[in-house]
């Protein structure tokens, strides 16, 4: 070991896995670093930011500037937590590590195990099967079906007749409160008696030592909860899809989680996870809210109960099948997160038994879905009424071939020329490219792959904050969260049969309600968002902020007509490639030459 590598270990303090109790003390290193980054940041720039406040000539410029200056430090501060986390996984990596040691020799454990497969309207057999063939002595399936569909009713009790009720039990409720919580409150109140239990979803395929390896780890340690395992995404050649977007979520997992055992709070993720009975029965079941998950994880953590993950045990997980499901499935993450941090936020906050670490690490990706909101309104600030309202004319002549073409331009006034640095330009770029960071070095020998993947990804995700912005105003104005199912295909429940009886007021309550991916005033709403925005960026002449509203109206466009369509195949190029190309004219600040350049927020 270098000297190098033994002060990181003497900092980083590794601890081994059998010896859980070192899990709850996590390392403030991360954080610190984060703030300390950050804080240096605004001690060289926030006096320079401040100063483009002197030059407002109106008191709506002066709030205009002001939302420019305290959104930029924010999405600067999640730049820093993003390389961060990346800095730390790389050094992590480099030092030993010693495990949990899985004795195969070891006789098996008799612990009887109550593995609990939910669904509803989305059954796959392949997973349930994945259920039964785990390689353990004591366990029984209980298939919570929330289906309101007969032909899936019909093939789950198909399914379990192969297998007989002490092996496979069906579970049906009458009354279908609580969401996915209310299902498993339900099965744990009334029907399982098993000290421990997994929770499994519709599409989630188990290693089959799932249990062989997850049940000795849990029972190791009485201060832990749950043990949550390792996912990656499901490999297919018969979706374009899943085939494009598969290796975002291995990376995801790979980069982001582990670190959680040592630096961070471990989140129950809501499946593929092995829970004690005990613990729940403590806090009293599961909160019957969408994100009933890391509510429950707070919750038992509050009673001085953790959660640890697992990173060698390894499930598979399905990506949504079309560009619809994986709406509907933002739509509820997004409403979900609100009501959670409604609900939970100021108790979390006031928590005397949660450390300010696992506080950080709880909030900082939570709060980033609500954040789209603000995103969105700085992105009319900055791309449309910052260079309206301030900019300066300017015809900006090319000469290609010896012809001349004259564009018309909307540069920054000179107050910005303050900012417009070289400095100010790279801490600009890092903070664009720190979320992706992750994905440029796990591809960085991939060229193609990894420009192929981030366009692929920008016109996936950069492309919802309009939608994910009607869904954060509909919470807020309806205080309603629903849990909708990404594999239910014919989810009708939007639709309302007396719509057209209704008065005005009432279909706008319904809309916002809602926030329904199907709903087709939502979907036009983003085609004329993203129409006026192209409108605006071709008159300011702002390359970056015409690629991302092209996405914006590509996206409702892939709702209805799919990812393959030989339309969205080529536009699907485009938000990225545009946000390079806009990049690169932002860096003609650098020589003096300020063109309006949106990018500040694009990390949300």
């Amino acid at each position: 070991m270098t000297t190098l590598q033994r002060a990181f270990q003497n900092v980083f303090s590794r601890f081994s896995e059998q010896n859980f109790a070192h899990i709850a003390n996590r390392k403030p290193y991360l954080f610190l670093t984060v703030f300390v980054i950050w804080g240096l940041l605004l001690l060289w720039f926030h006096p320079r930011l401040v100063t483009i406040l002197e030059d407002a000539e109106s008191l709506f410029q002066w709030i205009s500037l002001g939302y420019f200056i305290v959104f930029v430090e924010i999405a600067w501060l999640y730049g820093v937590y993003n390389i961060s986390i990346v800095l730390f996984s790389i050094i992590d990596r480099a030092l030993p590590h010693q495990g949990f040691v899985y004795d195969e020799n070891a006789p098996m454990p008799d612990t009887s195990v109550a593995v609990l497969y939910t669904t509803c309207n989305d059954f796959i057999e392949e997973s349930a099967i994945s259920c039964v063939n785990l390689y353990y002595q004591n366990f029984k399936i209980y298939i919570l079906d929330d289906s309101t569909r007969e032909e899936y009713k019909q093939k789950i009790d198909a399914f379990a007749s192969n297998y007989g009720e002490s092996r496979v039990q069906v579970i049906r409720r009458e009354k279908r409160s609580g969401f996915k919580a209310g299902n498993l409150n339900n099965a744990l109140t009334y029907h399982v008696t098993e000290p421990l239990f997994a929770i499994v979803d519709a599409d989630e395929i188990l290693p089959r030592d799932f249990l062989l390896r997850l049940v000795p780890r849990l029972q190791s340690d009485p201060h832990c909860g749950f043990v949550q395992a390792n996912h990656t995404c499901i490999q297919t050649n018969d979706n374009k899809l899943k085939k494009d977007m598969y290796l975002g979520v291995d990376i995801h997992w790979k980069w982001y989680q582990p670190l959680r055992n040592r630096f961070g709070f471990v989140m129950f993720l809501g499946h593929g996870a092995l829970l004690k009975t005990a613990c729940w029965k403590q806090v009293k079941g599961f909160p019957e809210l969408v994100s009933e998950d890391l509510a429950y994880a707070i919750a038992i953590r509050e009673q001085g109960y953790y959660g640890t993950f697992a990173e060698d045990v390894v499930c598979q997980e399905d990506f949504p099948d079309s560009v619809r499901a994986f709406r509907i499935r933002h739509i509820k993450w997004t409403r979900g997160t609100c009501e959670f941090l409604t609900h939970c936020m100021s108790w979390l906050i006031k928590s005397r038994n949660i450390s300010l670490v696992e506080k950080l690490d709880i909030l900082f990706p939570t709060v980033n879905l609500p954040m789209t909101f603000f995103f969105f309104v700085f992105m009319v600030n900055s791309g449309i009424v910052m260079p309206l309202t301030m900019g300066l004319h300017q015809d900006v002549t090319f000469v290609l071939s010896g012809s001349e073409f004259v564009f018309p331009m909307i540069t920054l006034p000179d107050l910005f020329t303050k900012l417009y640095h070289w400095d100010f330009f790279l801490v600009t770029i890092i903070t664009i490219l720190a979320p992706v960071s992750c994905f440029i070095l796990e591809l960085r020998k991939q060229g193609r792959r990894l420009f192929t993947f981030l366009c692929h990804s920008t016109a996936l995700y950069a492309t919802l904050s309009p939608m994910t912005s009607v869904a954060v105003f509909g919470y807020c104005l309806t205080g309603k969260a629903r849990f909708l199912v990404t594999g239910d295909k014919d989810d009708n429940s939007h639709k309302v049969g007396t719509l057209h009886k209704q008065g005005l007021l009432q279909k706008i309550v319904q809309f916002f309600s809602e926030t329904h991916p199907d709903h087709r005033g939502l979907r036009s709403a983003e085609f004329i968002a993203g129409l006026f925005f192209v409108s605006v960026a071709l008159s300011t002449f702002q390359i970056a902020f015409i690629g991302l509203a092209i996405g914006f109206m590509l996206m409702p466009f892939m709702h209805s007509h799919g990812w393959e369509h030989p339309v969205a195949r080529v536009l699907v190029w485009v938000p990225f490639t545009f946000i390079l190309l806009g990049i690169s004219m932002g860096g003609l600040g650098v020589f003096g030459i300020y063109p309006v350049m949106f990018g500040f927020g694009f990390h949300f």
